[in-house]
């Protein structure tokens, strides 16, 4: 549910609105009846960009853990990855 405040009550009741928005709540900030901001749960900040991101179809995401991936970079025989670095 998003909580909608104009930027005076925001100045007067910042710290209720605050409250707020740390038991979950999305306060949307309003100048002249246009929204111009929003307050969102740390948490919710990540998940509602994620959300996003997967209703425009760019990923696709269960909610789980992703699985380690394993190292790109490799190199034959004694010289290291720092080494060939080093060189260029």
């Amino acid at each position: 549910m998003e909580i909608m405040a104009t930027v005076c009550d925001l100045r007067v009741h910042l710290s209720a609105y605050l409250h707020q928005v740390e038991a979950g709540e999305t306060v949307v900030i309003t100048r002249h009846g246009k929204a111009v901001g929003r307050i969102v749960p740390v948490r919710a900040s990540l998940e509602m960009r994620l959300a996003a991101l997967e209703q425009a179809g760019l990923i696709a995401w269960n909610g789980g853990r992703l699985p380690p991936l394993a190292p790109v970079a490799r190199t034959e025989g004694p010289t290291t990855l720092a080494d060939l670095v080093a060189q260029a």
